[in-house]
């Protein structure tokens, strides 16, 4: 139960900085995604399946919420991630950082693949493809060198202050 607590704070508190801050402060391409970078973290790092991935798909639907984009598409695109990145991390070490901006990276990238393809298939507008793939890379170096900060500083605080 404080688990759930805690990951729900730690959510809201995301959600605050990624739709009221970052986008003062940065722009489009720049801005990181914290929230896939919640989500790699808990498939890599959180037991926990199902309450896992219900958490992430309404982490995803939240976000959809608040970025005006088509309702549900993040919602399923983190949810693939987390279901792919829980199924292989029992191989892995989670507990490198490299591993996980890596992850984090490659699910920035994969979260831009699916969202593709889901406006395809789903949707008839056409200029959108341009700017989701002019910006893919630029926010996925963001995020996984963002991910390299905060990932080091969260695993020494919370070595820190457990104790």
């Amino acid at each position: 139960m404080f688990r759930l607590v805690r990951l729900s704070l730690y959510l809201v508190l995301i959600v605050l900085i990624q739709v009221s801050l970052l986008p003062t402060l940065l722009e489009d391409p720049f801005k990181p995604n914290l929230i896939i970078i919640m989500v790699c973290y808990l498939a890599l790092r959180e037991e926990g399946t199902l309450l896992g991935a219900l958490f992430t798909y309404f982490s995803g639907l939240l976000q959809g919420v608040f970025s005006g984009f088509y309702f549900g598409l993040s919602g399923i695109s983190y949810l693939l991630i987390y279901l792919f990145l829980k199924r292989i991390s029992d191989q892995l070490y989670t507990e490198s950082t490299h591993l996980i901006v890596f992850a984090v990276f490659l699910a920035t990238l994969f979260d831009t693949f699916v969202s593709l393809i889901l406006i395809s298939l789903f949707s008839s507008s056409t200029g959108i493809y341009g700017s989701f793939l002019s910006s893919m890379i630029p926010q996925a170096v963001v995020t996984a060198l963002v991910a390299a900060v905060i990932f080091p500083a969260y695993s020494f605080c919370e070595q820190r202050f457990s104790h």
